[in-house]
């Protein structure tokens, strides 16, 4: 899919960097037509059922969609997709789905207490009501991707956000920082819904018209409990599960760390450090990509793995689709962010991680993807989740701002 060597002009090129640069600007712009031409229209036609029906768990790769039960994360996910692909400018029917599959998530989804439930049939009948901070979360970054969209709902939107705020911390507040899980407490507690939340409170402080000081100090302290409880302090390698005390789960699950939520944690943490001027922030992101690629990328089949232990021995080979994703987000920020060798070495793992992503791509029917291939490199026979979208239209549109970012730093590399 994908521009090989010789089709990048190099000898334009004065640098290592620059042709690097090259590559990976002929690599994005392979990936948005295939997100703008593929993908998109292939999601808005079989992926959404308009206002009634909202959008489908799964497509299977014939192109049908499948009646199974639907996540409530997958309703603010697509959401967010079509309103971004809008903000960012593709031509295709955007604003129906997003503005009509929020609708639906809250018509189907949403409690008298103002959460949202778990899980529907695709009739859109709840059948787990349950609380999830994840879900939640991802409610947050839906509004405010809306009022990225449609500026008329600005208002709004920020008060639905700051309202999910205000529940989440009445009802769910961890004494320490963060929130729970349950209460009464359930354990393990989690490092994965925060690190949405954290992702959805930078987009919010960031928005015109929300609460840029009440987000700022979400952010803020997420950033703090992910630095001091989250991350090892001797290894720099962040863990999933905790006590209630923030230590870590535990046994054996107390130990995993995710390859994929390496990257995604340093993604978010460069972010929040290069708006803070937090060096340590960053010092961490750079940490955290390292554990990721030394130990979490199968050196035979070339793609990030789902799970290590933390001594990093490999405790689950499998490979998903969406850690790739977050390993080319992750490398692309942390490029911007280096100089000379290290901005080189970045830029290199940027297209190494498209060529992992790329591999996911390889399906019957164009702007769809398969999602695990096991330890033996043969993929699982199962359609496509939608719930892939949302990391892989974030990772294309993060290529393109770093790409920009990178040409304003270096006239060569334009």
């Amino acid at each position: 899919m994908f521009p090989t060597a010789e089709h990048v002009p190099a000898l334009e090129i004065l640098d290592m960097t620059g042709a690097m640069y090259e590559k990976l600007a002929l690599t994005q712009e392979t990936l948005e037509s295939w997100l703008h031409v593929d993908a998109l229209p292939l999601w808005r036609a079989h992926g959404f059922q308009g206002e009634a029906g909202g959008f489908v768990e799964t497509i299977d790769l014939s192109g049908v969609a499948t009646s199974v039960p639907r996540r409530s994360r997958v309703q603010p996910r697509q959401v967010y997709c079509f309103a971004e692909a809008g903000v960012r400018g593709w031509d295709g029917d955007w604003q129906a789905p997003a503005r009509q599959g929020l609708t639906y998530f809250d018509r189907v989804y949403r409690l008298d207490n103002g959460f949202y439930g778990a899980l529907a049939t695709a009739g859109g009948a709840m059948t787990d009501e349950s609380f999830d901070l994840y879900n939640q979360a991802f409610a947050i970054l839906s509004f405010v991707y809306t009022a990225k969209a449609f500026p008329e709902t600005t208002t709004e939107m920020a008060e639905r956000a700051s309202a999910m705020l205000a529940r989440l911390k009445a009802g769910y507040a961890h004494p320490e920082a963060g929130f729970e899980e349950a209460v009464p407490r359930r354990v393990p507690l989690c490092s994965n819904p925060h690190m949405h939340l954290f992702e959805a409170s930078l987009a919010c402080e960031a928005q015109t018209g929300f609460d840029e000081a009440a987000w700022r100090a979400l952010s803020d302290e997420i950033a703090g409990l992910c630095m001091h409880r989250f991350i090892d302090a001797t290894s720099g390698g962040l863990r999933e599960f905790f006590n209630g005390d923030w230590t870590p789960f535990d046994g054996e699950k107390g130990r995993i760390m995710e390859p994929g939520h390496q990257f995604e944690w340093a993604w978010l943490l460069a972010r929040w450090g290069e708006r803070r001027g937090n060096a340590d922030a960053i010092a961490k992101a750079h940490r955290l990509f390292e554990i990721g690629e030394q130990y979490g990328i199968c050196p035979t089949r070339k793609v990030a793995i789902m799970a290590l232990h933390d001594d990093f021995s490999v405790a689950d080979p499998l490979a998903r689709l969406w850690p790739q994703t977050e390993w080319m987000k992750s490398a692309a920020r942390l490029a911007v962010l280096s100089s000379g060798e290290q901005k080189e070495h970045y830029l290199q793992s940027v297209l190494d991680a498209c060529a992992a992503f790329d591999v996911f791509l390889k399906v019957p029917v164009a702007g769809l993807w398969r999602d695990k291939l096991s330890a033996e490199g043969v993929f699982v026979e199962e359609p496509a989740p939608a719930s892939s979208f949302y990391h892989i239209l974030c990772a294309i549109y993060e290529l393109r701002d770093c790409l920009q970012a990178l040409a304003a730093q270096s006239p060569k590399a334009a």
